[in-house]
């Protein structure tokens, strides 16, 4: 599957269209700093990646990272007050326990062929 659409459109009009709405909601009456709107943003963003990685069965396991990174950047926006130290534990983490499971789901490609040394 090389262009998965979602309910018969691309994965870019429908980001389009999130952002359109975002700052519709913020133009009448959403009191949202731009920051929010970019976190809001980049949490779709994520998320349709994560959705584009489910349909074409590829890069799952960056996806689901890259929806928690966006996770915890919106969360952040809205006032959680982690340190640094704080978010740099609990993304590596969630990228540990990633590659964990991301490395029962892989398979090197074997050659059918034992490849001799040339003479």
């Amino acid at each position: 599957m090389k262009n998965p659409l979602i309910l018969g459109r691309e994965p870019a009009a429908w980001l389009t269209l999130v952002a359109v709405l975002v700052k519709l909601a913020a133009a009448f009456g959403w009191d949202a700093s731009p920051e929010t709107q970019a976190n809001v943003n980049a949490v779709a963003a994520a998320a349709m990646g994560l959705l584009i990685a489910v349909l074409v069965h590829d890069g799952l396991g960056a996806a689901i990272i890259g929806v928690a990174q966006g996770a915890l950047a919106l969360a952040i926006g809205y006032g959680l007050d982690w340190s640094t130290d704080r978010q740099a534990v609990v993304m590596a983490a969630i990228t540990i326990a990633i590659g964990m499971w991301d490395r029962t789901q892989v398979t090197a490609k074997v050659p059918k062929k034992p490849v001799l040394p040339t003479v």
